[in-house]
């Protein structure tokens, strides 16, 4: 995807969004660092702007709670979790870049849970890669691509990269 089909996949994600949550009160947006969150705060602007209201909306950092930990970095690097609303009741679109396996989206609902109740989380990514290996299904979705365990696919944001774009890479590629 490059740049413009990034923005229209965004904007058709948080209509979607807006289809299912007419009534946005209790309405907060949760990124999962670190594209996550930037694709959360993309979102939150492009609802508030439509409902003329500001959306809560946080960030999150799983890496302490994911099940991996010791297989992925001899000294993780933590980015710092950002919530600044209660949970407690929120309805909460909890925002990824990028499905797999499931596992960042499980450590993410352990990490919520443990800072209150939500109403409700639903799971908004901007792509599903497929190969999951727990049951964990996005209720809103950019795009569906079909990749092989060799393949990776790879958000780039302005913010972070100093480019919008995504792309499939096979193993060898770039940093993977």
């Amino acid at each position: 995807m490059n740049k413009e089909q990034m923005r229209k996949v965004i904007l058709k994600l948080s209509e979607d969004i807006l289809r299912e949550n007419k009534d946005v009160q209790n309405l907060c947006i949760v990124g999962i660092q670190r594209r996550g969150t930037i694709l959360g705060e993309r979102i939150s602007k492009i609802i508030g702007k439509i409902k003329g209201r500001d959306i809560p909306t946080g960030s999150m950092d799983i890496t302490f709670y994911r099940d991996d930990l010791s297989r992925i970095a001899y000294q993780p690097v933590a980015r710092g979790t950002d919530i600044p609303f209660p949970v407690d009741d929120a309805q909460i679109i909890l925002v990824d870049d990028v499905l797999y396996t499931g596992r960042t989206v499980r450590a993410a609902i352990d990490s919520l849970l443990d800072l209150g109740r939500p109403q409700k989380i639903e799971l908004a990514v901007l792509i599903d890669r497929g190969h999951r290996e727990l049951p964990i299904q996005p209720q809103y979705l950019g795009r569906k691509v079909s990749t092989s365990p060799e393949e990776m696919v790879e958000v780039k944001v302005e913010e972070i990269d100093g480019k919008e774009e995504v792309l499939l890479l096979k193993r060898g590629e770039n940093e993977f």
